[in-house]
């Protein structure tokens, strides 16, 4: 799912338990793979959100969460960031962040 507005954005993060947001840009290269990777955990998460921000879309929650590379994972859980990564990560290393084994 891709976020258009902060709105949105906000409302997501409220409304679920555990959310990933994948912060990219479409230019991105490792950003594309990222989200070839996502996509494959996704087979494997039940109750988790995963979600997509285009950093030049959003720019005011870019700049107010201080998303200074791409890609950037968040994870939000009861609507508070409780980790972030900057980097290409593994399908495993996404499951085990998310706690599914």
């Amino acid at each position: 799912m891709d976020i258009k507005n902060v709105e949105d954005f906000n409302n997501i993060i409220r409304s679920s338990p555990t959310v990933l947001v994948d912060f990219f840009a479409t230019w991105c290269i490792p950003c594309k793979k990222q989200s070839v990777i996502l996509d494959q955990a996704r087979n494997d998460i039940k109750e988790e959100k995963i979600v997509k921000v285009d950093i030049e879309e959003l720019e005011d929650l870019v700049e107010d969460l201080q998303i200074r590379s791409v890609p950037t994972l968040i994870l939000f859980k009861d609507g508070k960031e409780v980790w972030r990564e900057s980097r290409v990560l593994s399908k495993s290393e996404i499951l085990n962040k998310l706690g599914v084994s």
